[in-house]
């Protein structure tokens, strides 16, 4: 039984890493559930059967990106060791490598909002995507209620702040990459030389502002 539990999920996966290239190179509206069977090498009625639909397999597709988030979350957060400031430390960290990574989701999150459609579907993937804000901001409110970040930290523009730095970086890759001077689609140069960068700027952006000045040393 537990052999068959896993072969289900290994199709699973397989059909939605293949539905993740597909749907990210000719776009939701192009890709087909037959072009997707065909990328897996399953046939249509495994792919009907797992999910459904076009619409089930991209809602899929999201749900386990942002499980996989939330489990990341969870982690961090279920520190009792970490400060507050640490665990935002870790979550910079660990977003940064997860989010700066030129794979097939991120082309896909990039498509499906500059599509700007509406529609039950649409909104299904914007209330998936608000998990991850919110475990952001989940994280901001603790830090003020424990009393280690500042109680007039504007919550609502620090999120802003990270995620419209990512929106740009990674949703206009030939301007930013003319401006910091090296090829953003380039993984060696994302690794080696712009995941570092990012890194240690958002640290020194966000301490003194989300920290009091006296646990800056923490």
């Amino acid at each position: 039984m537990l052999k068959t539990e896993k072969e289900k999920t290994d199709k699973k996966d397989l059909i939605l890493d293949a539905a993740e290239r597909i749907i990210s190179e000719v776009g939701y509206d192009g890709a087909s559930t037959r072009m997707i069977s065909a990328e897996a090498g399953v046939n249509m009625a495994m792919l009907n059967y797992y999910f459904g639909s076009k619409e089930g397999l991209f809602l899929a597709i999201f749900e386990r990106r942002l499980k996989s988030h939330e489990a990341m979350w969870k982690e961090i957060n279920g520190d009792g060791e970490k400060t507050p400031w640490q665990k935002m430390e870790k979550y910079i960290d660990t977003w940064v490598d997860r989010i700066f990574t030129n794979n097939c989701f991120q082309r896909l999150i990039y498509q499906e909002i500059s599509m700007r459609r509406r529609g039950e579907l649409t909104d299904q993937i914007n209330t998936l995507l608000l998990r991850n804000v919110t475990s952001f901001q989940e994280m901001l409110n603790d830090g003020i209620k424990d009393g280690y970040f500042k109680p007039d930290v504007d919550v609502q523009f620090v999120m802003a702040t990270i995620y419209g730095i990512k929106n740009y970086i990674m949703n206009t890759p030939y301007i930013s990459s003319m401006m910091f001077g090296y090829d953003l689609q380039n993984q060696e140069n994302l690794d080696q030389q712009f995941k570092p960068r990012i890194k240690q700027y958002l640290r020194k952006l966000l301490k003194p502002y989300l920290v009091k000045a006296d646990d800056h040393s923490n």
